[in-house]
């Protein structure tokens, strides 16, 4: 019974956490919630209720392509903190949070 415990006890601290989807709205060309904050892992899902297309452009990163009434998605591969905006409407700013 011990050594059941123990497996258990060690398959529940060796487990790596689970990753999450942390959902971004895009509406009347606002990035909302506009300050995130993620896990390596993690997956971010930008839905675009607007009717023309945007991005979430990392400058030397990611660039993401969000078409009118559509989603697009990144997961996090790197711990840091990033700025990104729309290429289309640069006035458009989101930030993320990454922890390790």
């Amino acid at each position: 019974m011990r050594r059941l415990l123990f497996s258990l006890a060690l398959a529940i601290v060796a487990s790596p956490a689970l990753s999450a989807t942390i959902e971004v709205t895009i509406d009347k060309l606002v990035f909302s919630p506009a300050i995130i904050q993620a896990k390596v892992g993690d997956t971010i899902e930008w839905t675009n209720k607007d009717v023309i297309a945007h991005t979430a452009t990392v400058k030397g990163g990611w660039d993401v392509m969000i078409p009118a009434k559509s989603k697009g998605k990144v997961t996090l591969k790197a711990a840091g903190a990033v700025d990104y905006f729309c290429r289309f409407h640069p006035n458009m700013k989101g930030h993320v949070e990454v922890a390790p």
